[in-house]
């Protein structure tokens, strides 16, 4: 399943979560609240795209699936919009959802704050933290409330910027409506979102079109339009309100002639367009989101490819254009061919109910077989990772049994076993060498002690990878976008060490992670290291995240030759053999 697909399944979970939380809020039904989590999680699980169970009536058979749910989905799909959702969000201060993203409150420390201290926003909860009232509230204390004002500092080092995800979902709300409000029309997302950069300050969005006017007022005029900004006959700019969070969008018209040079313009970097710019200077052209000019006459702007042809630069994909060597390489014809979707044979990083994942060995090889690949490895946790259920050492010695058992009986794919072992506080693995050997493929990976000094949270990697048996290290900086800095590690050293030990370092491709991140990525391919890009799956819905990560590694100028998840099951077996005693 593509990225579009995940992002319309997530966007409906997220419904059915959000509402969840609201009625927890409220103090409404228990059973009505399970009910509506219940919807969000089988959704969000789905292998299939959710409007196409809808129509094959095969959603209506799903456990957890009653008919009102359904009449709410249906409303969904058909509408683009829950009628019931909107009416619990009246219920509320719209501010109130704002503190939901607040590590540490969750729905009933929302409910404890609005009802008992009528607090209604982020705002308001700083005044009642400065004041001592939130840690004299019954079930926080003052270490609760030192965590969460934490947390309220870190989200607003991170204002202004949302991540990938949560961009690509307004995206796709303001392109279906335009879409189906104007026909046939080129829509292009353009910017950083277009670039695939991990965080998206606004969306833009572009539009070939003489009819500019109508398609602003559309827009502006849109059920999920929070707030209108600006609204003129080319462009139009809203807040509008996503199942998470408001998102400010951009909609530029512009004529089917200048549809490349805005599509150029407002996607490149502001460093990358300044170098196109002087380019053009000494040329004695004029280049604008218009056009490419010599004096008056246009002469290239209908696409992309021919305002870079006439520059004298091969084409550059959208994710390199950030000023980091893209334009030397274009005049010197030595660009990269960038990883595609369709070269990934197969995931590395997925977990099964065995951990803390949400289905069987089974389901996740048959998503994949839909998705075209050709193997997966199943990595659940290990032991030191108790809240994650990781296996011991028995279980995880039975484990390897049944995914031999499953190899043999699920035909067109291959199984292989692996685990993601928790790194030690020392750097030694949560399990001894004479169970790793009999692993196909072991990612190791740190889940405490993250905030630990430079100098022991690198020594602690280094340490994993001079074990012969590790041969990936999994989301090596720790961090959650938004949520949870990097560690404080030494990425240079990271990187020259998995050079020497012949260790592959992970691009995890969950929009909450993209760790390494893509400078990193390009770093890594410059020192002759491997990437692996693994989807942390906990569901087989979340297989199809594969395309953040395989972007998040284009950004980084990966070629199929630098990605393990582009060979065939011999050659990674080779790769790993090559390592161990």
């Amino acid at each position: 399943m593509d990225i579009i697909k995940v992002m319309k399944n997530a966007e409906l979970s997220a419904i059915f979560e959000q509402m969840a939380d609201v009625m927890e809020i409220l103090g409404e039904d228990r059973f009505r609240i399970n009910s509506y989590k219940k919807v969000a999680r089988v959704i969000g699980e789905l292998p299939s795209d959710v409007e196409d169970l809808l129509s094959s009536g095969e959603l209506a058979k799903l456990p957890g699936i009653g008919k009102s749910s359904l009449a709410k989905i249906e409303e969904f799909i058909i509408t683009g919009k829950i009628t019931a959702y909107i009416e619990l969000l009246k219920k509320i201060p719209p501010t109130l959802l704002d503190l939901l993203r607040i590590p540490g409150m969750g729905p009933k420390g929302v409910k404890a704050v609005y009802e008992q201290l009528h607090v209604t926003s982020i705002a308001e909860l700083k005044k009642a933290i400065e004041s001592g009232s939130l840690a004299e509230l019954p079930g926080f204390g003052e270490k609760k409330a030192a965590g969460i004002a934490k947390g309220i500092a870190f989200m607003e080092t991170s204002t202004g910027r949302i991540r990938l995800d949560q961009a690509l979902e307004a995206a796709e709300m303001v392109n279906g409506l335009l879409k189906n409000c104007s026909g046939d029309l080129s829509i292009h997302t353009a910017g950083s979102l277009r670039r695939r950069a991990e965080t998206i300050g606004d969306v833009d969005i572009l539009v070939a079109s003489e009819k500019g006017q109508e398609i602003i007022s559309a827009f502006t005029k849109a059920g999920f339009v929070r707030e209108v900004l600006a609204s003129g006959p080319t462009k139009g700019s809203a807040i509008i309100q996503t199942t998470t969070i408001p998102v400010h969008v951009d909609v530029r018209v512009v004529p089917e002639k200048s549809f490349g040079a805005a599509a150029q313009y407002f996607t490149g970097s502001k460093e990358h367009n300044v170098r196109l710019r002087e380019i053009a200077v000494k040329q004695k052209l004029k280049l604008n989101e218009y056009g490419l000019f010599k004096g008056k006459r246009m002469i290239a702007g209908r696409t992309e490819q021919e305002i870079y042809h006439k520059l004298g630069l091969d084409y550059i994909e959208p994710v390199l254009r950030e000023d980091r060597g893209e334009v030397e390489a274009a005049k010197n014809h030595s660009l990269p061919e960038l990883i595609q979707f369709k070269d990934i044979k197969g995931d590395f990083h997925m977990h099964t109910t065995a951990s803390d994942g949400n289905c069987g060995i089974a389901e996740l090889a048959e998503t994949a077989k839909d998705l075209g690949y050709k193997f997966i490895c199943i990595t659940d946790h290990s032991k030191s990772s108790a809240i994650a259920h990781g296996l011991t050492a028995k279980r995880l010695a039975r484990q390897i049994k049944e995914i031999r058992e499953h190899n043999e009986k699920i035909k067109g794919i291959t199984i292989l076993a692996g685990t993601e072992v928790d790194i030690l506080a020392d750097g030694s693995l949560d399990f001894d060498n004479k169970l790793l050997t009999e692993l196909d493929f072991v990612i190791a990976s740190i889940h405490s002690g993250l905030a630990s000094p430079r100098q022991k949270v690198t020594i602690r990697t280094l340490k994993a990878m001079d074990n012969p048996y590790v041969n990936c290290i999994a989301h090596p900086t720790g961090r959650l976008i938004g949520q949870r800095e990097a560690m404080d590690l030494d990425i240079a050293a990271v990187i020259e060490h998995a050079a020497q030990t012949h260790t592959a370092l992970e691009v995890n491709a969950n929009p909450m992670r993209l760790d390494l991140k893509d400078v990193h990525c390009k770093m890594a391919i410059d020192s002759g290291v491997k990437l692996v890009i693994g989807t942390d799956s906990h569901s087989t819905g979340q297989l199809g995240l594969i395309g953040f990560g395989v972007a998040t590694a284009g950004r980084g100028w990966a070629r199929k030759t630098d990605v393990l998840n582009c060979l065939s099951v011999t050659k990674i077996k080779s790769f790993v053999a090559a390592k161990r005693p």
